[in-house]
């Protein structure tokens, strides 16, 4: 099969491994790029997650600083340990995870949120990271169904827990904004 010299988005997102052809765990090829496809999209939405609500904790400022500074340090520990799982499973499956900040802006769903020269006052930085949680959460949903489809259980079983913490999380945010 002839390669194009200029891939798509999708191609990059892609990139097969040197050794994704000797891969035979029971997924075919097909699904396994489909799923890798997919696992880079979640895996650039939570990256960006992380990055906000990290750059949040750093400059949250108001009545509800202290409350919001360790929340959100709370959440973006739990979340960094989440990308090396998430990365992880997409080398699984043979291919190369993204991992630069132009793949994941190129890849994310989720608005980056400029630090150093301007921040959002606490109520809209708990409503941008309501927002950002419940993008990963359909981001999450979109790949579980073709994981699903291509029997791959190991990451529907990873999309399901990254489900329930960043529904859990948008609930939490969420309640501050009541």
């Amino acid at each position: 099969m002839p390669k194009s010299k200029t891939p798509s988005k999708s191609a990059k997102a892609k990139a097969p491994a040197a050794s994704a052809a000797d891969i035979d765990i029971g997924i075919s090829a097909k699904d396994r790029a489909a799923i890798a496809d997919g696992l880079s999209h979640f895996l650039a939405d939570s990256y960006t997650l992380y990055l906000k609500t990290h750059n949040f904790h750093w400059n949250v400022t108001g009545p509800m600083f202290n409350a919001l500074h360790v929340m959100f340090e709370t959440q973006y520990t739990e979340q960094w340990t989440a990308l090396d799982e998430i990365a992880e499973r997409i080398r699984a499956l043979g291919f190369n995870a993204p991992g630069s900040y132009s793949e994941f802006a190129r890849l994310s769903s989720i608005r980056e949120e400029p630090g150093l020269t301007a921040a959002p006052a606490w109520h809209d930085m708990v409503q941008q990271l309501v927002d950002g949680n419940e993008a990963v959460c359909r981001t999450a949903r979109k790949i579980l169904k073709v994981a699903d489809a291509g029997g791959d259980d190991p990451t529907a079983d990873l999309l399901t827990q990254r489900l329930q913490t960043h529904e859990k999380y948008a609930w939490m945010l969420r309640s501050l904004l009541q």
